[in-house]
Parts: structure tokens; sequence; C-alpha cells
């Protein structure tokens, strides 16, 4: 029940890449990430305020399924609008480093809750944590709406003034609408989809169900520990990202995404095998650190792939609908199916599943991508690049 908790955010999510991203495309990025943080901070703190079953029965459920689906909606819209913008602001010879630290903060707000979740857990008791402690994250998680608005002052737009001017003045006539993605986009939304696909089971297989695999092994020796070491997990991962981006600057995308791509197949049995089967703590952390070495050479550079594969006046709507699609149907859900095998016996299957998921992408790769091939952001030279230029 709570992985399904956890995966009914991620049905909002196709929607709010459409919603953001036709609003990225046309009003610019700098609004459009605003509004869908903005609306991600607000949601967490109507969550901390939510009364319980006990004051207001079955609606305390409805409106908390009301609320995850209001933060899917935001996050697929925050996706668009971020890999879009950092991928833009990026000059040209340090966008996979630059893009790289999409996930350095996506990765860094699972270090802030399991840092939170640390401290909790050392200065209050299971009962504490219980009848109100669990509102703490999501009151923290409200509080990030006054840095949104102080980023809003400090950003800089990267799209161009007279794009933009064009968008109003009617000028420019098919921004971020669905007849143009799917009449003349729809190859690069179809890659962005499959590229997305095996990245995104294998981002919350690794780095979702991998910390819960841990602490649920390790939970009656040593809580604490338990959470320390998928806490040093997930700061190596995070640290991990900027490497990643450098790279694929020096050598180009296509290497980085092949290593992913075929050290993924051969990591799946030990993560999925070995890893909950080990009677020391030290040996789990070493696998999923392993794991999250292959996993960086996708997280890393993948928002920049995607961004590279659409011009400017449907960028933010094709990557956000292409990775929303296919991070809803296969990501979310990916903890809740290994959950599953689990009490099933069909650990095979869900080996066989995240494989399957990895090949996808791996062929993608192989087919479609071109090392060092030139882009639309080349061909485009961004508002950003021509501002540092200058």
């Amino acid at each position: 029940m709570a992985w399904a908790v956890f995966a009914v955010t991620f049905v909002a999510r196709p929607v709010g890449a459409w919603f953001f991203g036709r609003f990225a495309d046309r009003h610019g990025r700098k609004a459009s990430l605003t509004v869908a943080v903005t609306i991600m901070a607000v949601a967490s703190g109507c969550i901390a305020l939510l009364p319980t079953r006990e004051d207001i029965g079955v609606w305390a459920l409805v409106m908390l399924m009301a609320l995850r689906l209001i933060q899917g909606f935001a996050t697929g819209g925050e996706y668009a609008a971020s890999a879009t913008y950092m991928s833009e602001a990026a000059t040209a010879n340090r966008r996979g480093f630059f893009s790289s630290f999409q996930y350095v903060t996506l990765v860094g707000g699972h270090v802030l809750a399991q840092l939170t979740l640390f401290i909790m857990q050392s200065f209050m008791s299971a009962e504490q944590l219980t009848a109100w402690g669990w509102r703490v994250p999501f009151a923290i998680g409200a509080v990030a709406a006054v840095v949104v608005f102080w980023l809003r002052t400090t950003m800089d737009e990267s799209l161009s003034k007279d794009y933009l001017d064009g968008v109003k003045t009617g000028v420019i006539t098919q921004s971020g609408t669905l007849r143009e993605l799917f009449t003349n986009q729809w190859k690069p939304l179809l890659v962005c989809f499959l590229f997305t696909l095996g990245g995104t089971v294998a981002f919350y297989t690794f780095s979702v169900t991998g910390p819960n695999t841990i602490k649920k092994t390790f939970a009656e020796q040593d809580p604490q520990l338990a959470n320390t070491v998928v806490l040093l997990s997930l700061i190596f991962l995070m640290c991990l990202q900027p490497l990643g981006g450098l790279l694929s600057d020096k050598i180009g995308r296509k290497p980085v995404f092949l290593f992913f791509g075929f050290t993924g197949l051969l990591m799946v049995i030990p993560f999925v095998f070995w890893m909950p089967a080990q009677s020391n703590i030290w040996v789990s952390f070493l696998i999923l650190c392993v794991s999250y070495v292959v996993l960086t050479a996708y997280t890393s550079i993948n928002a920049i792939f995607k961004a590279e594969l659409f011009p400017a006046h449907i960028r933010a709507l094709g990557v956000g609908l292409g990775y929303g699609l296919a991070n809803s149907i296969f990501g979310g859900t990916s903890p809740m199916i290994q959950d599953w095998a689990k009490t099933n016996d069909a650990m095979g299957a869900f080996a066989a599943y995240v494989m399957i998921a990895i090949a996808i992408t791996l062929i993608t790769t192989l087919v479609v991508m071109r090392n060092k091939a030139t882009t639309h952001l080349d061909l485009e030279q961004g508002h950003a690049y021509e501002t540092a230029a200058k």
C-alpha cells in the first residue's frame, strides 16, 4: 500500500509535463519552474497540516491522495522546465557538466530526506514519529517556497527576449503545441520515451529500493547504522553526477550511455539477488555504491541528451512529455513491482523486467545516437551562450 501511494504521484506527471511544458515553451523556463516548485511546496505544507484518519475518517486518505496527485502534477512540470533550462543555460563545451546538476539537486533531495530521518530518529521515539513527527519533513518542504521566490529574482531566462516577444505577438505560432509535437517532432519524442524507459526503471530500482533493502535487512541489528549507510551512499551518488557530466563533455555522450547500458545489465543480478542476502552491511554498501557508479552514467547526462533532441519552441513539452510518460508507466511503479515480486517469490521475473528495460535504452543508444554530432542546442547557440560569449 505504501508503494501504491508512492506510485499514485506518477499518474499526474504526464499531465503536469504537458501543462508546464507548453507553459515553458510559450512563457519561459523561469516562470514555469517557479510556478511548478511553488505548487509542490504548497502541497507539502498542506500534507504537513492534514487531519488524520482518527479526525475525519476516510477523507484523510482522499485528501492525501489528492495532494499527492498535485505533487505529481508539479513534478512533471518541474522536470521539463529544469532539464531545458539547465541545458540551455550552459556554455557549449560544458553542457554535460552543468546539466548534471539537475540530478545533483534531485539526489540532494534524497540526501536531505535521509538526513532528516536520521536526526528525527536520533531524538524522537517511534511513538512521537508516528504521532506527529512524520509531518516535519513535509513542513520543511513547504519552507522551500521561500527559496523559490528568492531564486525567481536571481535567475536569468534561458530563452531570448526576441523569442518570447515572437510568441506573444503571434509571429511564432507552434510553441508548445501537441499538434507540432506529434506531427513534426514525433521521432525525437519516441526516442525520448524509449531512452527514458530503462533509465527510469534503473533509477528507481537502484536509488529507491536499494536503500530500502538495506534498511529492511539491517533494521533489527542497528537501524541508525542502516540509515547512516544509506545516507553515505546517497551522498556518494550525488557527488558522482558532475564527474559523469564532465566525462561526457570530454568523450561525448554515447560512450557514457553505452557504459550504463552494458554494465547496467550485468549489475542487475548482484543487486537483486546478492545484496538482500548479505549479513555484512558494508558489503551491501559496496554493492549499492557500484550500482550508483553504473547509474550515474545515465542520470548525469540524460537531461542534456533529451534537450538536444528538440528545437527550442517545443523543447520543454517534448522533454517533459517523453520523460513523464515513461516515468509514470515504468519508473514510479518499479518499487511496487519489486515488492510484489518479493512477496510472491518472483524476483527472477523482476530481474528480467529490469534487464529488458535497460536493454531498450541500450538499443536506443546504439541505433539513434551519433557521438558528438551537431545538435539543436549547437545550432541555436542559446541565449545564455551568447551572453557568455559577449
